[in-house]
């Protein structure tokens, strides 16, 4: 006579099997993250290479200037205004007291803004807005085989379009936060001589209160490695598309999504380094 099973050593079993399910399902997260990583590797190593005609390289490098920093402009002077006049706003009325100094307003605008708003905030915003426009661009190229020629021409296309890319947002990245920072104070000032929301002489001796040049340097350091994390990431995910246009647009959102994510992760530790 064969014994029946007990109710105990099924429930065993089940429980095993979903262990055994989480651990391949883990294995195999983590096997995707590392096979990204060592595609993203041999990328950049064939990234930053010779150029073989510097006189194109330099055309497209300017142009890329043109289509990422400078066009980005409009957008980051807009919402520093904005952003700044905010923060100005919300310090008088939340945190100045009469137990304060009247400077503390404009000292700590300052401070955020230069910190981490023109840096760190900044770029994530960019990210949305360069990130998909340079994955949308190299996905489509790669679904019509535009990329797929360049090689076969024998044409190094990962430096000829990359490389491009990631160099003018490294030129054009410290400027981008420095108008940031300056608009921000514009738009503190807008709210002292408009809005009537605190003197200017009181924000004035705010921002100019024990100001530390190494906040400026360290903001600058700081945009350079997320302006390099935005432009080689983008361009991994859309040069890496398999597909059509499904894909592409799958592929502008994970360049959106994993440079925001790598930006905030980045960001604590340059924090902790720099500071």
């Amino acid at each position: 006579m064969r014994s029946k099973p007990r109710k105990n050593d099924t429930k065993k079993e089940c429980r095993f099997q979903r262990v055994d399910q989480d651990i391949a399902m883990k294995r195999t997260l983590l096997y995707k993250w590392l096979y990204a990583f060592g595609r993203y590797l041999i990328l950049m190593g064939r990234t930053f290479s010779r150029p073989e005609r510097f006189r194109m390289f330099w055309k497209k490098y300017v142009a890329e200037m043109q289509s990422l920093g400078v066009d980005s402009i409009g957008i980051v002077l807009l919402i520093s205004f904005f952003i700044g006049a905010v923060i100005c706003i919300q310090m008088k009325l939340n945190i100045q007291s009469p137990w304060m100094p009247r400077w503390v307003s404009g000292y700590t605008t300052r401070e955020i803004m230069l910190l981490e708003f023109s840096s760190s905030i900044m770029c994530l915003i960019l990210a949305g807005k360069v990130g998909s426009n340079i994955a949308s661009e190299l996905g489509t190229m790669r679904v019509t085989q535009q990329i797929d020629a360049l090689e076969i021409m024998g044409v190094n296309s990962a430096e000829y379009l990359i490389l491009p890319k990631i160099m003018g947002m490294l030129t054009m990245m410290p400027f981008l936060v420095i108008f940031s920072s300056a608009m921000g104070i514009v738009g503190a000032y807008a709210t002292a001589y408009i809005g009537h929301v605190l003197p200017p002489d009181d924000l004035t001796l705010g921002l100019t209160h024990d100001f530390v040049p190494w906040f400026l340097w360290m903001s600058i350091i700081k945009s350079l490695v997320f302006a390099f994390i935005i432009s080689s990431v983008s361009s991994y995910c859309g040069y890496t598309v398999e597909g059509g246009s499904v894909e592409v647009g799958k592929a502008s959102t994970d360049a959106v999504v994993s440079s925001s994510v790598l930006i905030l992760f980045s960001d604590v530790f340059l924090t902790q380094l720099l500071s």
